[in-house]
């Protein structure tokens, strides 16, 4: 069921695919050994979930504050591909399962800074 109150950050595709890489990160940290509950796995399931918390918060603020928020969005999902090569060395996932999450951040990062081009020319533009 889709909500009435709707805010301008959820009709963003970045952040709907940022959610949706939260949500895989769940999953796969909760297959993750016991001992790495407050450790990897939560180090992984906060930075994934930064993603779209930045992307959120930022929105509402200025250009030049929206363009920094999704700089640390960025840098919580190349911190996720630490997570998830941690998570394949120690074998608490595939290698496919790593390649996937590759693949997600890939895409993330790429709209994450084709938005904050567009962000920087606007906060050019207004000079």
């Amino acid at each position: 069921m889709e909500s009435k109150y709707n805010f301008k950050f959820e009709n963003l595709t970045v952040y709907n695919r940022a959610m949706e890489f939260g949500e895989v990160v769940n999953t796969l940290t909760k297959k993750f050994p016991l001992e790495e509950r407050f450790e990897l796995a939560s180090q992984y399931r906060r930075a994934a979930d930064s993603i779209a918390l930045n992307i959120a918060e930022g929105s509402s603020g200025s250009d030049p504050q929206f363009y920094n928020y999704l700089g640390n969005a960025w840098h919580s999902a190349h911190e996720c591909i630490a997570c998830s090569s941690k998570a394949r060395m120690r074998e608490y996932i595939t290698f496919e399962e790593d390649e996937e999450n590759r693949r997600i951040v890939t895409e993330l990062s790429k709209m994450i800074t084709t938005l904050r081009s567009r962000i920087s020319t606007r906060i050019q533009n207004k000079k």
